[in-house]
């Protein structure tokens, strides 16, 4: 499988109350061609993790409404989308959706942290749609035991492609999730829920990064 099959692989899944950024639109925001730019984002970053090498890998839980379900791209909204397009050597990565680009608190730190970083980290989740309440689609809910492992081959062939050194899951459901499939990670704290701090702690030591203060970090925030 190559990373086109890998993205129409994707785009292919279907599930209950989930949403598929790679086929699925959403009448309110998305542009007309909007899952095609999704897809096209996605294997543009994968493409470019390939080539790039990259050693280190963030798997969080799923897809959450205001990020990854509008952009295609894990743990990122679209007030960050130019910095993961920098990340890569600017990629050219497009909006999927009109109106106001959208924030996200998660989004925010994630990317406040890998700026620091320097170098390219793939972002992913165990489960890659965006699960949603029945009836509510600009919501969140935990994916299922069997929804995940229906997408565990897609998971497993992106970590042998990429065979990062470093794997990181990002909150304990996400590191839960991944041992329910088999995989060893590296638990850091998720920063939402009053985590912000144990977060970047977390990866501060992860990746030998000089601390910075906790209340430089609540006004990069702001």
């Amino acid at each position: 499988m190559n990373t086109a099959q890998f993205v129409e692989a994707l785009a292919d899944l279907s599930f209950k109350d989930a949403f598929n950024p790679y086929s699925d639109a959403c009448d309110d925001f998305d542009q007309n061609d909007a899952p095609a730019i999704r897809r096209a984002n996605l294997r543009l970053v994968l493409d470019a993790a390939i080539e790039e090498k990259v050693d280190s890998i963030w798997i969080a839980r799923d897809l959450g409404y205001r990020g990854g379900r509008r952009t295609g791209l894990a743990l990122t909204d679209e007030a960050h989308l130019p910095d993961h397009a920098v990340l890569y050597g600017n990629l050219p990565l497009a909006r999927a959706t009109t109106g106001p680009a959208l924030a996200e608190r998660t989004a925010s730190v994630i990317w406040q942290t890998l700026n620091r970083i320097q170098h390219p980290v793939f972002l992913w989740n165990v489960f890659p749609l965006h699960p949603h309440e029945p009836g509510v689609p600009l919501s969140n809910r935990c994916h299922t035991r069997a929804e995940r492992n229906t997408c565990r081959p897609l998971l497993i062939w992106l970590l042998e492609v990429l065979n990062p050194k470093v794997i990181v899951a990002v909150g304990r459901d996400a590191q839960v999730a991944l041992a329910d499939l088999g995989l060893d990670a590296i638990q850091v704290r998720h920063p939402s829920y009053g985590g912000q701090n144990e977060f970047i702690s977390g990866i501060e030591g992860l990746y030998s990064l000089p601390p910075v203060s906790s209340s430089c970090r609540q006004r990069s925030m702001f």
